[in-house]
C-alpha cells in the first residue's frame, strides 16, 4: 500500500479527533456508533440537501480534503463490532470509514485471567474509548481516552494505535461485488 498523503492523513486525523470528542461530550457508557466519511467539499457541490446541513456553509473556508463524518443509523443486528463491521460494504462515494466503541481492560502485570464478573469489579479494570478510522488511500488514524484521565489533552493517538480495528474498518471499503446491493449510506444520518 503506497505512503497516505498527508493532507489526507491530517483531514483524517482531525475528523477523527472530532468524532472522539463528540462521543466524549455525550459521556461515557455509549453505544458503538459507525460513521462514512465523505468527503466534503464535492459532496456538498453533488448534494444541496447535505450542503444544507453543513456547519461551515462557506466551502472556500474549509481546509483541504476536509472530510465529514456522517453517523449511520439503523445498522444491521450484530452481536459483536467485529461481526458489524463484516456486514457492512461502502459504496465508492464514501471516503473512508470510522467507528467509536468503548472497551474495558484489564492492566494486570502478571497475565492473570479474569472471569468476566469478575473483571467488570477488578481495580485493575480500566474503561477505554476508541475512535478509528480508515480512507481508501490507505490513511489510517486511532485516538484512545482512558475514563480514569478524561482529559482531551492525555489522549493516544496515531495511525495504528489499534491495528486490528483499522483492518477490520479497512475491509468495509473492499469493493462491491456486482450485482444488487444495500450498502450503507454516504450521507445517511
Amino acid at each position: 500500500m503506497p505512503a497516505p498523503d498527508p493532507v489526507q492523513e491530517h483531514a483524517l486525523a482531525e475528523s477523527i479527533r472530532g468524532i472522539e470528542q463528540s462521543a466524549a461530550n455525550e459521556g461515557w457508557d455509549g453505544p458503538v456508533r459507525v460513521f462514512a466519511l465523505v468527503e466534503t467539499v464535492p459532496t456538498a457541490q453533488a448534494d444541496p440537501q447535505f450542503a444544507a446541513q453543513l456547519l461551515e456553509p462557506d466551502l472556500s473556508a474549509l481546509p483541504p480534503a476536509h472530510l465529514t463524518p456522517v453517523e449511520q443509523q439503523g445498522l444491521p443486528e450484530a452481536d459483536t463490532l467485529e461481526e458489524l463491521l463484516a456486514r457492512l460494504a461502502w459504496p465508492e462515494a464514501v471516503a473512508g470509514a470510522a467507528c467509536v466503541v468503548e472497551r474495558l481492560v484489564l492492566a494486570s502485570d502478571d497475565g492473570a485471567t479474569l472471569a468476566p464478573t469478575d473483571a467488570l469489579s477488578s481495580p485493575q479494570r480500566r474503561d477505554l474509548r476508541i475512535a478509528a478510522g480508515v480512507l481508501r488511500s490507505g490513511a489510517s488514524w486511532c485516538v484512545l481516552r482512558l475514563r480514569s484521565n478524561d482529559d482531551p489533552a492525555m489522549r493516544l493517538q496515531g495511525a495504528d494505535v489499534v491495528p486490528g480495528l483499522v483492518e477490520q474498518l479497512r475491509s468495509t471499503l473492499a469493493p462491491l461485488p456486482p450485482g444488487p446491493q444495500v450498502p450503507a449510506s454516504p450521507t445517511q444520518g
